[in-house]
């Protein structure tokens, strides 16, 4: 089976190891798939930026077929790596959206490989970035790698996620006006024994090697303190801590930390069945007090076919046209209905149900469309 998710990774899984997953690839020129039978779902009445998907360069078709169905204006792609041999991804990640006519955008990934190479290797990625911007990516993606698997300049130790050596590339990202999009840990329950007392048993069997319990990398909470300190640092610089802020399990951590940093934005990807099991009143609250800082995002792999997809988290065998339905209407039933004990997004992330927050109207507006559009400085031609 291939796998789906980033195609930014394929290309550093021999640093990566264990650590990351995620592939993308693109669509056969094949008839669209049939719409969903169900009614108009409600998300057609917003414009709507998804600012989290993982698409190949030879998936753009089938982004724009999945964007026209499910009622997405634009895309935004961090999978986009980075500039220059020996791949040219980024070139290819950039032409390649092209054919979207404006509906995708691309933020670009650092060569981590730099800092085995070269002592100055956070201006030499600064510099890299710079060049990205040049050629058209709008924002840096950071993998959660970075403190689980890139090694640090000894080429022994693991770079820590607030290393002081890679100041220089977040200062360039902030003075370029560049937001990065920052992947830090997983699942808590990742660093549990994986046995069936886990609560995300059924993901671990599929894929056992997300398991980080006893494996020697740094606790949940030392990446999470280390998250914290590297936000702290660059005040001028705007983060995106995607899957809500890294910690969907503790909604009152990430309150603490959008109150502490003013830079830090969140996004929702991949996590609405982890932050739809806290209780329905309490997410509502959230979502309108911090209703400025969250993006949506999905983190949808978009391959060469369907084989190739992911909706938030895959089993043991490729999603299915259903899953993908399922995927995004009940998605759209959390954002905006009240809905108690609905069906998750992705069942695999958990054996619960979860309760909808019914966010209103201008609410929904700048979760789908307006805080996108000011944080990324970039927006696709409205449907």
């Amino acid at each position: 089976m291939r796998r789906a998710g980033a195609a930014a990774l394929v290309l550093v899984l021999a640093a990566l190891a264990p650590a990351c997953r995620n592939r993308a690839a693109s669509p056969p020129a094949a008839q669209p798939a049939p719409a969903p039978a169900a009614a108009p779902h409600p998300a057609q009445r917003f414009h709507r930026i998804d600012v989290h998907t993982h698409i190949s360069p030879d998936g753009v078709d089938r982004a724009v077929r999945l964007m026209d169905e499910w009622g997405i204006d634009g895309m935004v792609n961090l999978s986009g790596m980075h500039p220059g041999p020996p791949h040219h991804a980024l070139e290819r990640q950039l032409a390649a959206a092209q054919a979207a006519h404006g509906r995708i955008a691309v933020f670009s990934t650092p060569d981590f490989r730099l800092v085995v190479q070269r002592t100055d290797y956070g201006a030499a990625m600064a510099d890299q970035l710079s060049e990205a911007r040049r050629m058209g990516a709008i924002g840096l993606k950071i993998t959660k790698g970075l403190g689980l698997g890139y090694r640090a300049h000894d080429g022994v130790h693991l770079l820590a996620v607030d290393d002081h050596g890679l100041d220089a590339l977040f200062e360039r990202a902030g003075e370029l006006g560049m937001p990065v999009a920052i992947h830090c840990g997983d699942p808590q329950a990742f660093w549990k024994p994986a046995t069936p007392d886990n609560e995300r048993w059924d993901e671990l069997q599929a894929h056992p090697e997300w398991s980080f319990a006893n494996s020697g990398v740094p606790s949940w909470q030392e990446l999470y303190d280390a998250f914290d300190r590297l936000v702290g640092r660059h005040p001028k610089t705007t983060f995106i801590g995607v899957h809500f802020g890294n910690d969907p399990e503790d909604p009152d951590t990430v309150a603490r930390m959008l109150d502490k940093h003013p830079n830090l934005v969140i996004d929702t990807a991949a996590r609405v069945p982890e932050i739809g099991r806290h209780p329905q009143e309490k997410m509502r609250r959230f979502f309108e007090k911090y209703q400025d800082r969250i993006l949506f995002g999905t983190d949808t792999g978009i391959g060469e076919d369907q084989e190739d997809m992911m909706y938030g988290s895959n089993g043991a065998t490729p999603p299915t046209r259903a899953d993908e339905v399922r995927f995004f209407t009940e998605t759209w039933r959390y954002f905006e209905t009240l809905d108690r004990q609905i069906e998750s997004p992705t069942p695999i992330q958990g054996r619960w149900k979860i309760d909808g927050v019914g966010l209103p109207d201008p609410v929904l507006r700048k979760l789908y469309w307006e805080n996108a559009v000011r944080v990324l400085r970039w927006q696709p031609p409205a449907r």
